[in-house]
């Protein structure tokens, strides 16, 4: 890739991070990293801390900090490893799906709003980019 591509995407880079931020800073019921926690948590089921920060590229004492602040505020719960009973995963609960539920579509209406006359080949095109983007990251 010539240096003049890779300045630009630099760039958009940063201008993107600055710009979803504040995108959804009038979203204050979940913060970015309860989002991504409660959706993984969502789609794949109950883990238990170890496989979380995995899953989420983060370090253990992170994800113990967001579950224990978002198990105060009921989005999920513990329950018992049944193989170990000195282990716990966390679930989501009700009121969790509630919660990422109402901040997923609060978000999808703001990207709509902002991909107004966007072709679905533009669209589809630029999803799969960035989720191409995304999984290279994952695996650095």
């Amino acid at each position: 890739m010539n240096m003049h591509a890779l300045e630009t995407i630099e760039l958009e880079m940063a201008v993107l991070a600055r710009l979803v931020k504040s995108m959804t800073s009038d979203l204050r019921n979940l913060d970015k990293s309860a989002y991504l926690l409660l959706h993984q948590l969502s789609s794949e089921g109950s883990y238990g801390v170890k496989i979380l920060a995995n899953k989420l590229h983060l370090d253990i004492s992170t994800v113990s900090r967001q579950t224990a602040s978002m198990e105060q505020k009921g989005y999920v719960c513990k329950v018992p490893d049944p193989k170990d009973g000195r282990s716990y995963f966390y679930q989501i609960t009700d009121l969790g799906l509630k919660e990422l539920s109402q901040y997923k579509q609060a978000r999808l209406d703001k990207l709509e709003e902002l991909l107004n006359g966007w072709s679905d080949e533009e669209g589809q095109n630029f999803g799969q980019l960035l989720k191409k983007f995304n999984q290279r990251l994952m695996e650095k």
